[in-house]
């Protein structure tokens, strides 16, 4: 049918198939457009979505279409000076910045191919330690209190939090919402699901404060003004 519609040179540019915009709109988009995240709007897709922008510049590539006014600005309005550390993202970073301490201390640390109880393996002098690491953004009146249990797979995700084995973990690296850094031994929090940080104040072992500089300094100047 494919075959027999270009032989007929019939215009398909209205197709979608999955898609939420055709061809058509596409090159419209495409023509009428400063920058892509001007494009991605047009199309009724979030200019924030790397994977809608992957997507619609190879369509627009395999279409052949004119991306020479586009490709000067890519990234659009977000340029690297307005970045900004938001802690909504610490859980996500969490791993990296324990990796990076570990390397600093002269450690070699890893992070495993497939999924497993830990998330990290490092090579320390005594031995191959196994590292879960944890963070937290929940500041009570007491302090910062992080859960340091795991949920047993199931449906819905909606098992109880049990305790690690300290058979299995030998470390756990702790970020709370200050960014100071905790190393505590499985055996040390052994049994328990959650704990409040500021009774293991003796296991900090520093802080990534520095990391949200750039966010703190745009506070300031918010309150300046």
């Amino acid at each position: 049918m494919k075959r027999h519609v270009i032989r007929l040179g019939l215009d398909t540019s209205h197709f979608k198939g999955k898609r939420i915009w055709s061809d058509g709109q596409l090159r419209r988009a495409i023509i009428g457009a400063q920058c892509w995240d001007e494009v991605l709007t047009s199309l009724g897709l979030s200019p924030n979505s790397l994977d809608a922008r992957i997507r619609v510049r190879a369509h627009a590539m395999r279409l052949g279409l004119d991306l020479k006014h586009l490709e000067d600005r890519i990234g659009g309005s977000a340029k690297p000076a307005e970045a900004m550390p938001d802690l909504k993202h610490l859980r996500d970073a969490a791993t990296s910045i324990a990796a990076a301490w570990f390397s600093l201390c002269g450690f070699t640390a890893a992070i495993p191919v497939e999924p497993t109880v830990y998330d990290l393996l490092v090579s320390m002098p005594d031995g191959i330690k196994r590292v879960q690491v944890k963070t937290t953004t929940y500041l009570s009146r007491d302090g910062w209190i992080v859960g340091v249990g795991r949920r047993p797979y199931s449906i819905g995700n909606r098992e109880r939090l049990v305790p690690y084995d300290t058979e299995l973990i030998d470390l756990f690296f702790i970020m709370d919402g200050d960014l100071s850094m905790y190393l505590i031994p499985s055996r040390v929090i052994a049994g328990r699901v959650g704990i409040l940080l500021r009774t293991y104040a003796k296991y900090i072992v520093g802080n990534a404060a520095g990391l949200m500089a750039p966010a703190v300094a745009a506070l300031r100047r918010l309150a300046a003004q």
